[in-house]
């Protein structure tokens, strides 16, 4: 039976409930410009020594504003664009095209049920989102 894209997404999302996956799209270029942008301004104030105090701070500001934004895996899925979500329902397709099941409810019920199908989809899930959003992931709390 063919697979819809939705059904997909909610199928990956139950695996990633299960094991509460949270990841954090880092914001590099962000943390870059504040750090930038404090170590300028702290140049202007204070010259020379402004300039290193000021690079410091903004180091650690831009730092710390990109540290520790950790999504919900499930929300990041249903926020992908629809042709991501297409790119991860082929790979999916791929993994579960052997399996005998009528409908998206017995497919969720199929993969719960086995510890493999649900480990082969955490780790395409796990390298979708640390290869293509470039994000670090956590299980748990």
């Amino acid at each position: 039976m063919p697979l819809v894209v939705r059904d997909v997404m909610r199928l990956l999302s139950s695996v990633a409930e299960a094991r509460e996956m949270k990841a954090a799209v880092r914001h590099s270029g962000r943390g870059a410009l504040v750090t930038g942008a404090v170590a300028f301004v702290g140049g202007i104030v204070g010259g020379p020594l402004g300039l290193a105090v000021g690079g410091a701070v903004g180091g650690l500001l831009g730092a710390w504003m990109t540290s520790g934004q950790f999504k919900p895996v499930p929300q990041i899925l249903m926020e992908l664009p629809p042709a991501e979500q297409e790119k991860l329902c082929q790979q999916v397709t791929d993994i579960v095209r052997n399996l005998d099941w009528t409908d998206a409810v017995q497919l969720t019920t199929l993969v719960m049920g086995s510890e493999a199908l649900q480990q082969r989809l955490l780790a395409l899930l796990v390298n979708y989102v640390t290869k293509e959003l470039h994000a670090e992931v956590q299980y748990g709390d």
